[in-house]
């Protein structure tokens, strides 16, 4: 009875909050572009379709994501887990966590392996590029960089120490490497980092920094349980423009490594 009570709240919900967008977009239809729809029926159909699919990807969330990745913080962080850790002061060191690190590294990787919306991306960048930029390459690169992202952020998380300082140093590695990196990958890996924060890796990251930060002694959920996506976002761009200039210096090598057999 919840779980149906559940299921329209949260329908109710998302119907008002998609009613803007399908205002928009039937307004400029009617108002400016001043043609009639075709297939409005299958175009309702599919509306509704919407509407149901988020209602439930937002019951999953709620029911199975978030509790999830919170409960894998405060198992991986329970100090009768963390066999041998050595106490000083009665408190962990940074480097006892490794499980954490681990873990967080694990689900960065997958997560974005499945993200729908690399998989797009990484679908058209191949045949915009008429197969010079691979899929799974990319996708690799994306997701490594988020990996090392997410497995950093959690390492702040429990050393305690202030976002803003990876985050600029990041950027100033961003900004470097972007003068640097071919240009026909900059583009593409700027907007890999949007792609990251979408459907499956958010609420699975989001969660497993408020479980940390609630888990872990000292820390504030509001203040330290945050930040995470902004780590899965800057990375990837590291990732993909330093995947390019591998990859350039690899071509490069190899045909200075010809020419010189040639002569």
């Amino acid at each position: 009875m919840e779980m149906i009570e559940l299921l329209i709240e949260l329908f109710i919900d998302t119907t008002l909050d998609v009613l803007p967008i399908a205002a928009i977009i039937f307004g400029f239809q009617f108002l400016v572009i001043r043609k009639p729809i075709k297939n409005v029926k299958r175009v309702m159909i599919g509306m509704l379709y919407v509407l149901i699919g988020i209602t439930l990807f937002l019951v999953g969330l709620e029911q199975a994501l978030f509790p999830l990745g919170r409960l894998m913080a405060e198992q991986l962080t329970d100090p009768a887990f963390i066999v041998g850790a050595q106490k000083v002061a009665g408190e962990l060191r940074w480097f006892d966590y490794y499980w954490v690190y681990i873990f967080a590294f694990a689900i960065g990787m997958s997560t974005t392996i499945a993200e729908p919306s690399l998989i797009a991306v990484a679908i058209k960048a191949n045949e915009v590029s008429a197969g010079a930029i691979g899929t799974w390459g990319l996708r690799m690169a994306v997701a490594l960089g988020v990996a090392i992202g997410i497995a950093l952020g959690t390492y702040r998380i429990v050393t305690g120490t202030p976002l803003h300082y990876y985050i600029i140093a990041g950027y100033i590695v961003v900004v470097i490497q972007t003068f640097f990196a071919p240009r026909m990958i900059v583009p593409l890996a700027y907007d890999s980092g949007g792609v990251t924060t979408s459907t499956v890796t958010v609420p699975l990251v989001a969660a497993l920094g408020l479980g940390l930060a609630e888990t872990v002694p000292g820390r504030s959920a509001l203040i330290d349980g945050f930040g995470l996506i902004a780590f899965a976002s800057l990375f990837p761009m590291i990732s993909v423009m330093a995947y390019a200039q591998f990859s350039e210096f690899r071509a490069a090598r190899q045909h200075k490594r010809e020419r010189q057999e040639k002569d």
